[in-house]
């Protein structure tokens, strides 16, 4: 059997955390910045966790564990 390819915008999109969580970046901080204010920029540029409920889905997708 082949071995699973790991998915392409996925792994581009998500790391893993040293204690098993995968972290991701905020939306909305590409374009039209001059609308936002300095605090919702500011914010939207830290990293944030993804959820519990999607963690499985995307570890599927990067092909870590089962």
């Amino acid at each position: 059997m082949p071995k699973m390819k790991t998915n392409s915008g996925a792994k581009k999109r998500f790391a893993l955390t040293g204690t098993g969580k995968i972290k991701r970046k905020h939306a909305y901080k590409r374009h039209i910045l001059t609308k936002k204010s300095t605090v919702q920029k500011r914010r939207l540029s830290h990293g944030a966790l993804v959820d519990t409920t999607n963690e499985a889905l995307i570890k599927r997708l990067l092909t870590i564990g089962k």
